[in-house]
């Protein structure tokens, strides 16, 4: 049987969740829902049932290094793995799979995002378990696995897996070939793909065999794994840090599901249902969070009227009276304010981009 390791994925900022997700504090490090857990944390404890804490391994931004550490006490400091600038998924992957590779030659590896919900973590846990014991079994060594979603609506923000009609999974966690990645759709390419019956939502969450991901870097991204065997050597020792400094910025900024998922021809997915959100977005939050009898999700000392289906977000020792808006975001943290229409929650980024000019 196969080692088992998890990696983290925790450099991102969150810019979407501007002001509570910044620069100093990023989105990962937040308990935006307020259930007593940052979203590092939560994803964490997800994975120990399945993953032994010592094979965690969690790669961020240098900056982000005790914050991870802090919120993750049973880590030791060589488990979080430092990029000195972001570079998107792919060198991400690879720097964490080289580090794997100095410590043993077996392995199963789930690949994460450090800011999902999952309210069904058992049944979670069902769907990782099968898809470590699908790419442990010798034909199924260079698989790529990636987690799909069943869709509950047609939603605009997530990526879609297509899976060939006649291929669909007849029973439950059964995995199946993938067909296709398909981008963030518009909203009527979204009701189609939800009406088809055979997409599903790309969840971000992949999982494969040490073996397999090491042959996918070979035959899809052969300049990023010869960087990075170059330095194999040093991965483990008191080296490994400075080759990274000098190194990472050498590798090609580009995602996993560019540079390898969408140039393989040995993908599979499990559709799965155990209540997944990305929380990427304030609308995504607003799904998911408490209402009150106007729907509005509000958090903070607020006093409200006429307010409806609205998000109000106040930092603790700050207070708030919001009057007359619909459909309307308000948040304030660290000095900075943000009020607009969440229809339009999408700019957020782009707003915080002319801001920071």
């Amino acid at each position: 049987m196969n080692e088992k390791y998890c990696i983290i994925m925790a450099g991102g900022i969150g810019s979407r969740f501007w002001p509570l997700s910044k620069n100093n504090y990023p989105k990962q490090f937040l308990d935006v829902l307020g259930t007593g857990k940052s979203f590092i944390r939560s994803t964490f404890e997800r994975f120990n049932p399945v993953v032994p804490a010592e094979n965690f391994l969690v790669v961020t931004n240098a900056a982000y290094r005790d914050l991870v550490l802090e919120h993750i006490p049973e880590l030791k400091p060589n488990q979080v793995l430092c990029e000195p600038m972001r570079r998107n998924t792919a060198p991400c992957i690879a720097y964490a799979t080289w580090r794997i590779k100095s410590r043993c030659n077996k392995a199963s590896v789930v690949v994460t995002p450090a800011d999902h919900l999952v309210t069904n973590e058992v049944e979670f846990q069902k769907v990782i378990s099968t898809g470590f014991d699908f790419v442990e079994q010798p034909e199924h060594a260079n698989a790529l696995m990636t987690i799909g979603i069943r869709p509950s609506r047609p939603e605009t923000g997530y990526g879609y897996i297509e899976v060939d009609p006649a291929k669909q999974p007849k029973h439950e966690h059964e995995v199946v070939e993938m067909a296709s990645f398909k981008e963030k759709p518009d909203l009527e390419r979204a009701k189609q793909f939800v009406a088809a019956g055979n997409f599903y939502w790309n969840s971000g969450i992949f999982i494969w065999s040490l073996e397999g991901i090491t042959n996918a870097f070979h035959n899809s991204l052969p300049d990023m794994e010869q960087l990075f065997e170059s330095g194999a050597h040093l991965f483990g020792t008191d080296k490994e840090q400075a080759f990274i400094n000098e190194k990472f910025a050498q590798c090609e900024n580009i995602s996993i599901d560019y540079g390898v998922m969408e140039r393989s021809d040995c993908r599979y997915t499990i559709p799965a249902d155990f209540g997944w959100s990305d929380i990427g977005t304030w609308g995504s939050l607003y799904t998911h969070a408490a209402h009150d009898n106007y729907g509005n999700a509000l958090r903070g000392k607020v006093v409200t009227a006429d307010l409806k289906n609205s998000v109000v977000n106040i930092e603790p020792g700050v207070e708030a009276i919001v009057q007359g808006l619909d459909h309307c975001l308000v948040a304030y943290r660290d000095n900075s304010f943000l009020v607009c229409r969440l229809d339009d929650e999408q700019r957020i980024k782009e707003w915080v981009a002319e801001l920071e000019k």
